[in-house]
This record gives C-alpha cells, sequence and structure tokens, in this order.
C-alpha cells in the first residue's frame, strides 16, 4: 500500500507560481507512474498530470498544458507539480496519485486507489 503526502499549496494571485511535492512510499517508487489530480468545490476530481515511472515521457490535461510542469526525482521519491501562469480557475485541492500497475505509461495514465490529504491551492484574481 502506497502512502502520498502532499506539500506546497498555498494562496497566489493569478499569473502567479507555485511548486506542489508529493512524497511517496510503501511501494518501489521508481517503478511506478504517478499522476496529479485536483478538485474544486462542489465539482469532481480530474486528471492534470501524469510521469511515466522513468521520467521519460508526460501527459498533461488541456487546461494546463504549456503552463504545468511534471517532474519526478526517483532518489527521493517525489513527484512535483510546477504551475506557472496560474489563474483564478485553478483553485482546488491538488492531489497525487501512484498507478497501481508497474512501468505504465503517462498518456494512458491508470488511476491509483490511495490518496493523500491534498494540498489546497487557491488562486485571487
Amino acid at each position: 500500500q502506497v502512502q502520498l503526502v502532499e506539500s506546497g499549496g498555498g494562496l497566489v494571485q493569478a499569473g502567479g507560481s507555485l511548486r506542489l511535492s508529493c512524497k511517496a512510499s510503501g511501494r518501489p517508487f521508481s517503478m511506478y507512474s504517478m499522476g496529479w489530480f485536483r478538485q474544486a468545490p462542489g465539482k469532481e476530481r480530474e486528471f492534470v498530470a501524469a510521469i511515466s515511472w522513468s521520467g521519460t515521457s508526460t501527459y498533461y490535461a488541456d487546461s494546463v498544458k504549456g503552463r504545468f510542469t511534471i517532474s519526478r526525482d526517483n532518489a527521493k521519491m517525489t513527484v512535483y507539480l510546477r504551475m506557472n501562469s496560474l489563474k483564478p480557475e485553478d483553485t482546488a485541492v491538488y492531489y497525487c496519485n501512484q498507478s497501481p500497475t508497474t512501468f505504465g505509461s503517462a498518456n494512458n495514465y491508470q488511476q491509483g486507489d490511495s490518496w493523500g490529504q491534498g494540498t489546497q491551492v487557491t488562486v485571487s484574481s
């Protein structure tokens, strides 16, 4: 069972930047693709970005493409989400997720069942 701890959220003005981190434990981190999701008030959780187990491929939702960058450090068992040019509609609780299958791709990311507590991102206009 994987444990996930997100951090790095906060309040930022529109156009600003944040970097989220997610520390994973419990399974061999480098073998699994990782993803970021978000949930805005009153909305369902949605996919944001994914990165393959090796870090060589990434995939993004259209709404964040060109503004967000996902990366990983396998030695630190951590996945990051760099968010630039933030918009008020990016306001949400952000969650990281680990794929349940090993050596998966980013563009066909399979969502796992484990979630962390999330980190709140609020973008003011």
